[in-house]
């Protein structure tokens, strides 16, 4: 675009000198046909002199372009030497059409040539990309097998250790990071099963609340039965009470509820400044996160075939899942 406007600059101002360089050499063609007569492209007239008159200048009228000749022995007369303006306006056509099949030869040119350095400026952003995802992928299967493992080996010790408790709320935060890095990953869903919707959510809850104690939490949801990937669905509530508690103010609340096969989870916060971007990869509107989370949510509610909304009033943010298409029967 910016080589189009810079090469669209530069053949406007070419097309303005090539238009004054053919009336000049009109012009100057005009003075020696006065001396010779010889050239059928101009015709001659005789004119009354006017005050006005002023002698071999270029005058453009509505039906040619002439110049006034004076006549030695009879001063009242002039010759008015013209061009009819159709040809002049011909001459200009041409030229612009010759203009712009230059301009339109250059611009491809400029096009294939930006094309091409593009294509070798991006090729080691995309193989850093391609580098990147692959060590990613590695990360997740090296960290699979130790992090089981711990998770397993924390559910064999005393639970009632606030010690141990803390480990195990920080080695399922991991894990969450863990599953939402491979849901980042992976573009399908496979595995439904039938679940009771409160079930799941209990089992958020119970991790966030301890945490955020200091929220207000209002929890009034039916049994849902839900055919859906279990998995997939309580990664989707993690990620939204995980935001809900983050971002939420000192004297806040969350509020869950259900209304027929709706789920809304409503929470205090700081008011969002971009609602329409809070769904997009990477966007962030502080220095906390690493701005997938939401992305992660919007992703695996498409795979799941759960209608989204997000709805905010002044401060007070609320996301709407509906849930129809997923409860059982």
């Amino acid at each position: 675009m910016v080589i189009e406007l810079f090469l669209g600059f530069i053949f406007y101002h070419y097309y303005k000198i090539e238009e004054e360089h053919i009336r000049e050499n009109l012009f100057l063609e005009m003075k020696n046909y006065s001396l010779s007569f010889d050239d059928k492209r101009f015709d001659i007239d005789i004119v009354p002199r006017k005050p006005d008159s002023r002698f071999y200048e270029l005058y453009i009228g509505d039906d040619a372009l002439y110049i006034l000749v004076p006549f030695p022995d009879t001063p009242n007369d002039l010759l008015k030497i013209y061009y009819p303006k159709s040809d002049y306006l011909k001459l200009l056509s041409q030229t612009q059409k010759s203009l712009l099949w230059q301009f339109l030869l250059l611009t491809l040119i400029a096009v294939m040539i930006s094309l091409l350095f593009s294509f070798y400026v991006l090729k080691p952003l995309r193989k850093s990309l391609m580098m990147l995802e692959t060590f990613i992928r590695d990360i997740i299967h090296d960290l699979n097998t130790p992090l089981t493992s711990i998770l397993i080996s924390l559910k064999m010790m005393d639970r009632k250790n606030e010690e141990v408790e803390s480990i195990s709320r920080s080695a399922k935060t991991i894990a969450m990071l863990h599953q939402n890095l491979d849901a980042y990953l992976k573009e399908q869903v496979n595995r439904s099963e039938r679940f009771r919707l409160d079930e799941v959510l209990n089992e958020q809850v119970a991790f966030f609340q301890p945490m955020y104690d200091y929220l207000d939490w209002h929890i009034k949801v039916s049994p849902l039965v839900i055919y859906s990937d279990k998995n997939a669905l309580g990664r989707i509530l993690y990620n939204l009470l995980s935001n809900a508690c983050k971002y939420n103010t000192t004297e806040g609340f969350v509020h869950i509820s259900t209304n027929g096969t709706t789920l809304t989870l409503s929470n205090s916060s700081y008011g969002i400044q971009a609602p329409e971007k809070v769904f997009e990869r990477f966007y962030k509107e502080s220095e906390r996160g690493l701005g997938i989370g939401l992305h992660i949510v919007k992703k695996l509610c498409e795979q799941l075939n759960i209608p989204l909304q997000l709805e905010t009033e002044g401060k007070i943010i609320h996301f709407h899942l509906d849930l129809s298409q997923v409860t059982s029967k």
